[in-house]
């Protein structure tokens, strides 16, 4: 139901009453701390708005394996003066290179600096990634505004603020009062099922995903990002980080395997991010059969990994109500084709600071809804359909057994509209292009 022109909007049943902290009328609440919800209270900071970020977690640890850092997020992240930072911890990823399950060449193509960007791509694991920005957050921003075992409940709106409530990690309740509301806290969002109470819900195809990182020897000079794949399997593999020795690299895998239809619902939330199984995930290795990689090896020799289900959401109507929107994961879940998520969440921070800094909140809400929505309802289609990577499984279908010729498999425009044609949709295309 639509609700802006009320004077207040309730999306939660009322608790007994809590004090009110101190008011800024241009405070920022930022329920959520992970890249996107650090990215914005950075960004804020550096334009003199206070704010203040709301972590569920009661504690910040370096979770999760490895993640691309695309040019156009990295050079956000550089404005803030974290490329110093991140460079000590990730590689500087050279070429990106599609194959087929037997290793044939199906496209490769140079990344970052080395595609004249003026930037970047970096390889990086996400916990190191998340340390990095909130050592900064606590570094830059006054006391206090970083908290933890803070889970958003609900939020009032008012005719010239918000009120938020969270439920604390000893189970007591908070009470904060703003003038924005952004839900930056994942795919399994509070705010968005508040706004959204008939969303559609997670979909899933029906793929699998592993994922690990294990000190492994350096392949291809070390800073090359190599993806292989049939139509039931893809591994994606790269270095994300400088190994124990010099001879070896922080490797991160991802294992791809269809093993449902898609039909049935998805997991349950219990069953993602559990520890992986060998049985589970190496006949989805084994049916790739690289000539300068072994799968199999690499996978066994990671001590520990984890299973999840590739998931996202429908792209929605609308974000934003009156002084409350959504970033990152909480507005757009999207396939990890394209390695794109993540550089969308940075450029929604980004956005939406911009804007706030230039407009009045609600005025900024709906412009950043107007610039950023259309934009990421495109991608998460298009990663739907496997984004650039949609290349490997045209080839895998035309030439099962492989090919002598690509050109006689796949045309060279069309390989090329599929790969660029998504690097200008999600705005990384190659200078010059």
């Amino acid at each position: 139901m639509d609700t802006q022109g009320e004077e207040a909007e309730s999306h939660a049943p009322a608790p007994m009453p809590l004090p009110r902290a101190a008011e800024h009328p241009r405070r920022v609440l930022i329920a959520g701390g992970g890249v996107g919800g650090l990215t914005l209270a950075l960004s804020l900071h550096q334009l003199g708005i206070p704010c203040t970020v709301f972590e569920a977690s009661p504690e910040v640890k370096e979770l999760g394996v490895g993640i691309n850092i695309l040019p156009h997020g990295a050079r956000e992240l550089a404005s803030l003066g974290l490329l110093p930072d991140l460079d000590r911890i990730a590689v500087r990823t050279r070429e990106l290179r599609y194959l087929t399950d037997l290793g044939q060449e199906v496209w490769t193509g140079k990344r970052g600096l080395w595609a004249g960007h003026d930037t970047p791509q970096l390889s990086i694991h996400r916990g190191r990634l998340h340390g990095v920005l909130w050592h900064a957050a606590q570094a830059r921003l006054p006391d206090g505004t970083l908290r933890n075992g803070h889970r958003l409940a609900g939020f009032v709106q008012h005719a010239d603020g918000v009120t938020a409530r969270f439920t604390l990690s000893d189970g007591s309740g908070a009470e904060e009062r703003g003038a924005v509301l952004v839900g930056a806290d994942g795919i399994h969002s509070v705010l968005r099922g508040s706004l959204h109470p008939n969303d559609g819900g997670i979909r899933w195809q029906g793929v699998q995903l592993w994922r690990g990182a294990v000190d492994w020897p350096v392949f291809e000079g070390g800073d090359v990002m190599v993806v292989a794949a049939d139509l039931m399997a893809k591994l994606v593999v790269y270095p994300i980080a400088e190994g124990r020795t010099a001879v070896t690299r922080l490797t991160n895998w991802l294992m791809h395997g269809k093993v449902a239809t898609g039909e049935a619902p998805p997991p349950r939330r219990e069953d993602w991010s559990r520890r992986g199984s060998l049985g589970d995930v190496l006949p989805f290795a084994r049916r790739l059969r690289l000539p300068f990689f072994d799968p199999e090896a690499l996978i066994r020799a990671t001590p520990e990994f984890f299973e999840y289900p590739q998931c996202d959401r429908d792209p929605l109507p609308w974000w934003t109500r009156r002084r409350v929107t959504l970033l990152g994961d909480a507005a757009h879940p999207m396939y990890p084709s394209g390695s794109n998520g993540a550089a969308q969440a940075i450029l929604d921070a980004r956005c939406l600071a911009r804007l706030l800094a230039e407009l009045s909140p609600e005025a900024a809400l709906k412009a950043y809804e107007a610039e950023r929505m259309p934009k990421t309802a495109e991608i998460v289609r298009s990663n739907r359909e496997g984004g650039p990577e949609r290349v490997m499984e045209v080839v895998a279908e035309r030439a099962p057994n492989g090919f002598t010729r690509l050109e006689d498999v796949i045309a060279p425009e069309e390989l090329a509209a599929i790969v660029g044609g998504y690097a200008r949709l999600a705005g990384f295309a190659d200078p010059g292009q």
